[in-house]
Order: structure tokens, then sequence, then C-alpha cells
């Protein structure tokens, strides 16, 4: 017989929706539940949602292995007690980074056979922690655009599933505001995780780029501008998971400029009066991708950011509304991805594994390529020069200087955003043309990549769907800009849990 910590008799059922990690621990130390009884709730209510019912279709593989890590963890936990500070705690990963024993297929039918030998540093970092994955979630083919992929269609929207889940993070954005999981991992370069995380009620962040390592993961060295980030319903859970990630790798060489600027903890500073006396610049120009700021549903956006705005100056913040970043929009748009890091980061990370592609040009020129989506057929066939490659880089400086200094004469602890500008796009209208794809979705925080931005829940819009707002701060102010998010969280909480996902 299975090992496991002791349950007391007739002890009332514990309740899986919108469950913290903190109520999960309350409950495994008061004999209330076991880790393989959470583990079997969560697998329970991907059965009945995912594939069924609303058929969400968030979650790509299943780790066949979970029980047994959960009666491992109740029998360590009945000798010794927590093996770690995420102990027992279910997350879904997004299917981009590797997880040994299961597939990593970038949710595209040309590598739905790569099976990867290991875990990413990340997933490692986690499972000595006590964390246990359930499995990969489905995200933008190729790892960009919404979530939509040629190995398993479209990922819904919770809120509404005629709509996308936003991406490319979009199967973990909807995974954990549906409770399919206590915690999820996204992965952003654009907006890939702010953008799903709002577009399905949950909080969201990308770090700092060099304080959690790519390794193991499709988009990391030698590009930068990418990073996993943590997915949360509340921002003290995405702060607990952000403690489990934030680690040197040396094998992510980016991860060295992280080195002695890390928090000691991003969840033990939480406070609930940090937005009180806290100077917030309000950044209202329209700089979202493909963005259409006279159009009524973007209106719809602005009418909840408006309230946003008054929250904030009710909880205490010194609000400067509106700040203005010089050419803004115009250095944004010099943005492009290189070709040369992209085929160099291809190659880095498939090396060694059994893939059926070598290189970048080889996947390209596979019969099955022609299969993948439209979004990810246009990303990879892009071959930006040399001269905008050098213009990029230099706008990018020229940004981070004009941010800075906004930042500087107005005294600001934070930059405030919508975290996106327009509501979730229609499915239809993602798959067939016009093909509408990241609308709306602001992309400073990636452009700059040594910044730190959180979405969090600002309320619903007249049409019923999800909006946020982003926390933006200067690099390495991953602390303070959670902690204004949780303040912010804690004065209004707009989390509502999806009604497709009872």
């Amino acid at each position: 017989m299975t090992s496991v910590a002791h349950k007391v008799p007739g002890a009332p059922t514990f309740t899986i929706v919108e469950s913290t990690i903190e109520d999960i621990h309350a409950a495994f130390k008061a004999g209330r539940l076991t880790a393989r009884e959470l583990v079997q709730m969560y697998l329970d209510r991907i059965a009945a949602y995912d594939q069924q019912g609303p058929a969400i279709n968030a979650v790509i593989s299943i780790n066949q292995d979970a029980l047994t890590e959960a009666d491992r963890l109740d029998a360590a936990f009945k000798k010794e007690g927590f093996v770690g500070p995420l102990h027992g705690i279910p997350i879904l990963l997004k299917d981009q980074a590797d997880l040994k024993g299961l597939p990593t297929t970038l949710g595209s039918i040309l590598f739905k056979d790569y099976r990867p030998d290991q875990d990413c540093f990340v997933a490692a970092r986690l499972k000595a922690a006590g964390a246990i994955f359930l499995g990969k979630t489905t995200l933008g083919e190729l790892g960009g655009g919404d979530t939509h992929g040629s190995l398993f269609g479209s990922t819904r929207n919770v809120y509404d599933p005629e709509r996308t889940a936003g991406g490319s993070s979009g199967g973990s954005g909807a995974a954990v505001s549906a409770n399919f999981c206590a915690v999820a991992i996204g992965q952003e370069g654009f907006s890939s995780i702010r953008r799903p995380a709002i577009w399905n009620g949950v909080a969201g962040m990308r770090p700092t780029v060099g304080l959690v390592s790519r390794g193991g993961v499709y988009g990391g060295w030698p590009t930068t501008n990418g990073s996993l980030g943590p997915m949360a319903r509340t921002v003290a859970d995405l702060a607990r998971l952000l403690d489990g990630m934030v680690a040197y790798d040396p094998d992510d060489p980016v991860t060295a400029c992280g080195i002695g600027k890390t928090a000691g903890s991003y969840s033990a500073a939480l406070d609930k009066e940090a937005l009180r006396g806290a100077r917030i610049g309000i950044l209202r120009e329209p700089m979202g991708y493909g963005s259409e700021a006279e159009s009524e549903d973007f209106q719809k956006v602005t009418a909840v950011f408006d309230r946003a705005v008054a929250d904030l100056r009710r909880s205490g913040a010194e609000i400067v509304d509106p700040i203005v970043i010089p050419d803004l929009r115009e250095l944004l748009a010099t943005r492009v991805a290189s070709g040369k890091d992209n085929d160099a980061m291809f190659e880095l990370y498939f090396a060694g594994g059994k893939t059926p592609f070598a290189t970048r040009a080889a996947a390209k020129a596979s019969p099955l390529f022609e299969k993948v989506t439209k979004s990810a057929h246009r990303r990879w066939s892009e071959s930006p020069s040399a001269e905008k490659e050098l213009a990029y880089q230099r706008a990018r400086d020229t940004l981070m200087i004009n941010l800075h200094k906004v930042m500087a004469d107005h005294r600001l602890d934070a930059i405030v955003h919508k975290a996106v500008e327009h509501q979730p796009t229609l499915i239809r209208d993602g798959v067939n043309p016009p093909f509408v794809d990241q609308k709306g979705a602001p992309h400073i925080n990636t452009f700059l990549i040594y910044v730190p931005s959180v979405v969090v829940p600002a309320g619903f819009t007249s049409d019923n769907l999800p909006a946020g707002i982003t926390f933006l701060g200067r690099p390495y102010s991953d602390a303070r800009m959670i902690q204004l998010a949780y303040s912010y969280e804690q004065a209004t909480r707009h989390r509502r849990a999806p009604p497709t996902t009872p």
C-alpha cells in the first residue's frame, strides 16, 4: 500500500476552485488533503473541461508520472514534513520548455515527436522545491502569436470560447484561470505572458531578463528578449512561483546579468499598502500591436483602464496623468528579430537531441512547414537586413534612456499602462482572413529587454471580457512591481472565476 500523509477521518472536502498555494499547504498540514488527492482533482477538471464541455483545449500533454510523484511527496511529508516551499503544488508548463518524459512540441506538427532527455533548468529547480508537473500547455505555434497550432488546433478563451486565449502562452493562461493547476509557467519574448494572462483574467509576469534561466527552453541563448515567467490567479502565488525560478545558470549566459540584482524573496515583502505614497505615471499613448484607437473595442478597454486609474488614486498612489515618453511609437516600430541569432538559438537548443531538423533552414524546407499556422510561417520567413537590426539596437538604447528620464523627471516608482489595448480576438478571425494576431499587445518591456512587467486584472468590459493593467519598472525592479501589483489586486479584487469551468 502506498504510504501517504495522515488523513483526518471525516475532514471536510477540500475546495479546489480558486485555491492558493497557502490554502493547499494549510490543508496538507491539517490533514484535510494529500498531494495525490490534489493531483487527481486537477486531472479530473482537465478531463471534464479541456477536451469535453467547453473544450478549452489548453493542455497538450499529461505527465503520466504525476500521481506517482504525489505519492512520493505524501510519503516524505508523513516522515519529515514539506520537502520545499512548493511541496505538492501542481504546475502546468508551456510546451516550449523541456520536461523529462514528455515531448516538447512547440505546438507544431514539425516537432510532435521531439523528446528531450532532461528537465529544463527551471523545471529541475521547481521539482527540487516540491512542485509536481501535471503536464504541458498549448502555445502559439513555434513559440509566438495567438494560441493556434498545427498539432492541436486553437485554445479557447475561458470567458468566451469563441475567442482566442491570446498567446503565445495561451494554454498556460487559460489553464490556470480554469483551475486546471495551482499555478502555471509561460514564456514571453513579445507579449506572450502578459496578454494571455489578462485575456484569461489572471496575473502574469515577464521578469527582467537575466533573473530566470532559459536553459532547456526554445527561445533562449543567444537571443535575449525572451524569459520564462509565472502566471497565477493571485499575485502572491505569482511571487511564490517566481521565488523558485530565479537563479544563475552557467548554461544561460544572460543570467550572469542578474547576479547581485535579485531579491532574496519576491514573496516575503508583499505589502497591501505598497501603493500608498507611490508615484505612478499613467502612459495613455496607444502603442499596442495593430491597435485601432478609434474603434469601439479599444474604447471599451479604455473605460476599464480609466476606472483602474481612479482605483490607484483611491489606494493612496500619487498619480501623474498622463506621462509622455518621447518618440515612443516611432522607436517601437523599428523592432525586428535577428535571423542570425534565431538560427543559432535553434541549433543550440536542439544540439544532441533526436530532432528531425538540425537547423531552422532544414525545418523550413520540410513539406510539413506548409502546414504550420500563418503567424508562424510569417515569423519564420522574416529576414531583416543588417541595417534594420542596427536601427533596432540604436532605438532600444534611445528608448531606454527616454524611459529612465521620464521616470526620473517625474520621480516615478512605476509606469502603468493598459495590459492589452483590445478585447480578445474571435478565433475565426485568427485562423481565417484577415488572420488577426496579437492585436492590441503592448511590447515596450520586451523591446527594451531589461525591464520587468507585471499584469493584474482590472475588471471587465461591457462585453464581460477581462481587461487589466501593467506595472512597468526600471531594470531589475521586479520586487517593487510585484509589490505594487499586489497592493492594487488586494484593493480591488477583480479576479472572477470563469463561468465556463465551474
